[in-house]
């Protein structure tokens, strides 16, 4: 029997509002009615070896091709700018768009407590996908979104059209926000930031909300809701959910260079490099070394700093560990500290640490403001 997409779209809402029992029934109702297969065009990536291997619609067919579509999940379009559909063969590199798995979609927005009316800036428009969503609960003439990718954004265009919708669109660096369409009574972003951007700030309303992932080079994420006080001041707490979206691509971390590993200052470390294995262990971690990069091996944790080369690299010894540093950071040293202030703070979860916010200085915090606390790069 032929697959069928509206039942297709029905099961996979009734699947993510079983997975979230809080979700509020306009967001199910939202992925039960916006045509996915729309928004993936005619091919996609999916991970194979240590690279991406396109898969196309005409090849695997129609029902197969629902059946990916209509799955919880993530599909990549696009790797290092060479979209799926022009792909000859597997590709290398790091994903640079894709059709965000519709779960994580309407979480973001149940997250950010959206309603009817408001009108709402979309950092990131990708596919589209997000965007029809975010017209079917809002209404097309209270969303606003913005690509940085002029292609993705003109294939995004042609897709919501087919799909009956008719937000405003812009090509752009959303870090900038969309001026042009200002004020903004949310702004939402699916990309992950590595702090809050100026131009969010100035182009909220008064009590407007930013709802983000805050990531960072070592790829550890937290999603919050920050509520823009009367002084101008953003305030916040993160959730517990340990998913995320890509980095920004001005937020991305510069290309490395091989690496080696260096001979520096050694001594034994008094605490677990696995540590940065858990998710909120490693967030602390990257909000400690905000400019480090994290690489694991089978033998330990390799700290790499992109600013200034300066490295951390730790081996067993013994019952224990021992650290090895080079260069004018000591990285491990920083990471070290941050975690044992997490640990005498209980090791929690993310769900105890919140964000205090302006556009010039941004501190995450464990417990409350006075708790310990680290700032952003802004």
């Amino acid at each position: 029997m032929p697959a069928d997409p509206a039942a297709l779209r029905l099961a996979l809402a009734e699947e993510v509002a079983a997975a979230n029992p809080t979700l509020d029934s306009g967001w199910r109702d939202a992925v039960a009615v916006v045509p996915r297969e729309l928004f993936l065009g005619a091919a996609a990536f999916r991970p194979t070896g240590a690279g991406w291997e396109p898969v196309r619609r005409a090849e695997v067919g129609e029902d197969e091709w629902l059946r990916m579509v209509y799955s919880d999940r993530t599909w990549v379009t696009q790797v290092e700018g060479e979209d799926a559909a022009e792909a000859t063969g597997a590709v290398s590199g790091s994903p640079t768009s894709s059709a965000t798995l519709p779960s994580l979609v309407v979480r973001t927005a149940q997250v950010a407590e959206l309603r009817p009316g408001q009108r709402v800036l979309e950092v990131g428009t990708g596919t589209g996908y997000s965007t029809a969503i975010l017209c079917h609960r809002l209404g097309a003439g209270n969303v606003v979104s913005i690509e940085y990718d002029a292609d993705l954004a003109a294939r995004a265009a042609v897709h919501l059209s087919e799909a009956g919708c008719a937000p405003t669109l812009a090509v752009g660096d959303g870090l900038q926000g969309c001026r042009k369409h200002a004020d903004y009574d949310a702004i939402i972003a699916t990309c992950s930031v590595r702090s809050i951007p100026h131009s969010w700030f100035w182009q909220l309303n008064d009590g407007g909300s930013i709802t983000t992932t805050v990531s960072g080079w070592m790829l550890a994420a937290g999603m919050i809701r920050l509520v823009l006080d009367d002084e101008g001041t953003a305030h916040g707490r993160f959730t517990g959910d340990t998913i995320t979206y890509m980095l920004a691509r001005p937020h991305e971390r510069p290309p490395s260079p091989s690496f080696f590993r260096l001979d520096g200052d050694s001594r034994s470390t008094r605490l677990d490099p696995g540590l940065l294995e858990e998710w909120a262990g490693r967030f602390v971690a990257q909000l400690a070394a905000p400019s480090a990069e994290l690489m694991t091996t089978g033998s330990g944790i390799i700290l790499r700093d992109v600013a200034t080369g300066s490295q951390a690299w730790t081996e067993p010894d013994g019952d224990g560990w021992t650290v090895h540093q080079h260069g004018p950071l000591h990285l491990w040293d920083q990471v070290e500290q941050a975690l044992l202030l997490w640990r005498d703070a209980g090791a929690p979860d993310l769900t105890k640490f919140g964000m205090t916010a302006t556009p010039f200085e941004q501190t995450v915090w464990i417990g409350s403001p006075e708790g310990p606390g680290w700032q952003l790069p802004v």
